[in-house]
């Protein structure tokens, strides 16, 4: 029995990663910044196949942890970086974590053989800062993919400029080591929505749709989407959960950043299927899926699958 281990994987995305992995048969490692809160995984326990199911203490700034916790593992997927849209201190709740801990994380794979996979689950705000608004000089019609130039700006949200740069970290350590005993495979999800699998109300994906469905504005960034009705490009938790699951069980895709995307929707209409009423407009795809269906075998369900899911619950 091969050993994944999920960094991050009692998250919103997490857990269905590792509801995934347990259901093919892998032994998963799952990490929790604090085991002394089993309210934030205690839910991974009454999965199918949990008794495959190991939680452990790690943050990710601490390197001692980090090399126990990937000790052992063929496959290591890394979520752990927090996604936080209400900021106050950039530097501490979200540049450290997010870039000093890939860093941290890069140094400690290199050293463990049994590492042959590492797949990041990334963002779109790899590739532009600016989502979910278009990217630089482009267009709300211009569609984007992973051939497109990635645009950033010092003005984006501090969580997008976060991601970007722990992307950055990320090819800038693959340049330095063409050798690395393993491949690094990166996914870019859009927009996140779907069923949580705990009942945690901490998770902002979840969040975020509640706040859309009940037309919610907590702060500025939140109302700019409602007074723009802005197009959101969006996918369903699951099939990202499949897309990190084939990322990681593929070989061949060295280097390789997989835009994760299924339909774009204006935030009024993905208010009105969260409330379970048809939609004004129409579906586009602006963020293209064409190299994630070909490579990692993906076929994205629409966006009313999740939103449905989501409302029902």
């Amino acid at each position: 029995m091969k050993t994944v281990g999920i960094i991050g994987g009692s998250g919103f995305i997490g857990s269905h990663i590792t509801k995934k992995f347990l259901h093919e048969g892998f032994k998963v490692r799952v990490s929790t910044t604090d085991i002394s809160k089993p309210e934030k995984y205690n839910h991974l326990k009454s999965l199918p196949n949990a008794e495959n199911l190991e939680i452990v203490p790690l943050k990710v700034e601490n390197k001692s942890q980090l090399r126990e916790f990937v000790k052992g593992c063929e496959i290591v997927v890394h979520g752990g970086t927090p996604f936080l849209l209400d900021v106050k201190d950039p530097k501490t709740e979200l540049f450290d974590p997010t870039i000093e801990g890939t860093k941290n994380f890069l140094e400690v794979v290199d050293d463990t053989k049994s590492i042959k996979k590492v797949v990041f689950i990334a963002s779109v705000a790899a590739y532009n800062t600016n989502f979910p608004m278009p990217a630089g000089s482009k267009s709300v019609d211009d569609t984007f993919d992973e051939n497109n130039t990635p645009f950033t700006s010092e003005d984006s949200h501090p969580y997008a400029q976060a991601k970007f740069m722990a992307n950055q970290t990320v090819e800038k350590f693959m340049e330095e080591n063409p050798k690395a005993g393993f491949e690094i495979t990166s996914v870019s999800p859009t927009g996140v929505m779907g069923k949580s699998l705990s009942k945690r109300e901490d998770s902002t994906s979840s969040g975020l749709q509640v706040l859309f469905k009940s037309k919610i504005a907590p702060n500025p960034f939140v109302q700019m989407l409602y007074d723009n009705d802005v197009e959101f490009a969006l996918v369903d938790v699951k099939d990202v959960a499949a897309a990190v699951y084939s990322a990681s069980t593929t070989e061949g895709l060295h280097g390789k950043n997989y835009l994760l995307s299924s339909e774009s929707w204006k935030v009024s209409d993905i208010s009105a299927m969260l409330n379970g009423e048809k939609p004004a407009g129409n579906a586009r795809v602006i963020y293209k899926n064409d190299a994630a269906k070909k490579d990692l075998r993906m076929d994205f369900n629409p966006v009313s699958v999740p939103l449905t899911e989501f409302s029902r619950a």
